[in-house]
């Protein structure tokens, strides 16, 4: 009991934008995510490459938000033997300067959605709607510090001891980007320049008992961006967190309270948080412009039939009188066809 109660410190070196060594556990993950928005065009984007080498895939989503409302996504478990490199399932990044560029590319295809909403049943949806070419050329670059990193003993510098049954990951980091290229979808041709966020993470990873978080990933300005997280484990109390870049600075945020408005399938359409650093307090309203819902079924041991939702907003935000972009992912268990965080007062 001694040991868990030694000071940790966060670091972070430039190795850990390459991939890592992976532990001898079964359930290792390394993961890296980014998502982009052009504020002029409107076009959205998100991707994410997660290597489990050591069952042999890998998890790939590309997901595109169109301007005129439709929504292009795909997701695929591609086979993988070393986890030297994220490229697969036609999604590959590429580390190009550690903490400054980065680049992703995508060429394969994405299901089409002219309702976003009908991806709430995925089988149907990608028997339903056409599968058309996507290819994704787009050059990132970092815009502020990096947020996280790996959790070290503060004295010794050693990794802690984990269970890896019990673990999310043990390192994780993000950091606001701007992106420029093109995104190119049947045919139909954008040219990119956004801003948005990118993240990391590595180490052993199973499903954890959440019951919900709201993950609210935003951008301004170069010089002005946040990241809101509120997440509870017990569906009860619920813990806030993330940051808010002003010029070239991170502010941890301190306290956080999110409330959302919903339409008839529980998906959030507005939503308005409060904010707190040691600094100030933020205002901030999100309106949800486009949403494709997410979904995860899994059987327990004992044969329980678990529904987990995850709903990806595109959402338009205001604060301070300026108008960003971002998304606003909501993961909740559904009970009884509600998700468990959808009227829960914080």
């Amino acid at each position: 009991v001694a040991d868990e109660q030694r000071p940790v410190r966060l670091v972070l070196e430039p190795e850990d934008e390459y991939n890592h060594r992976p532990d001898p556990v079964p359930n290792y993950n390394e993961s890296m995510y980014f998502n982009v928005v052009d504020h002029h065009s409107r076009l959205g984007a998100w991707f994410r490459l997660g290597n489990r080498v050591n069952e042999g895939y890998a998890e790939m989503s590309c997901c595109v938000y169109l301007p005129d409302g439709r929504v292009g996504f795909m997701y695929q478990r591609p086979r993988i033997s070393t986890n030297e490199v994220f490229d697969a399932g036609g999604l590959s990044f590429e580390v190009e300067e550690p903490f400054e560029r980065l680049r992703v590319r995508y060429d394969g295809d994405l299901c089409l959605l002219d309702e976003p909403g009908r991806m709430a049943d995925p089988k149907r949806a990608f028997t339903e709607n056409p599968l058309v070419p996507c290819t994704v050329d787009l050059a990132y670059r970092g815009i502020a510090p990096m947020f996280g990193g790996r959790t070290v003993d503060a004295e010794t510098g050693e990794e802690p001891d984990r269970d890896a049954e019990r673990s999310f990951s043990k390192a994780h980091y993000e950091q606001h980007v701007a992106a420029v290229g093109a995104v190119e979808v049947d045919g139909e041709r954008f040219e990119v320049d956004g801003l948005g966020l990118r993240d990391k993470s590595w180490g052993p990873r199973y499903w954890q008992a959440i019951a919900w978080y709201r993950w609210l990933p935003m951008a301004f300005g170069e010089d002005f961006a946040m990241m809101i997280s509120l997440i509870s484990a017990d569906g009860v109390t619920a813990a806030g967190g993330g940051m808010v870049l002003h010029g070239d600075d991170y502010h941890l945020i301190r306290q956080v309270s999110v409330e959302s408005d919903w339409d008839d399938d529980w998906y959030q359409t507005a939503l308005r948080a409060t904010v707190s650093t040691d600094e100030r307090t933020y205002e901030v309203t999100g309106d949800v412009v486009s949403l494709i819902p997410l979904r995860n079924r899994r059987t327990t041991p004992d044969g329980e039939d678990l529904l987990t939702r995850i709903t990806e907003g595109l959402t338009e935000y205001r604060c301070d009188g300026k108008v960003g972009w971002g998304l606003s992912e909501y993961l909740d268990q559904v009970v009884d066809g509600i998700p468990v965080g959808a009227d829960v007062p914080i």
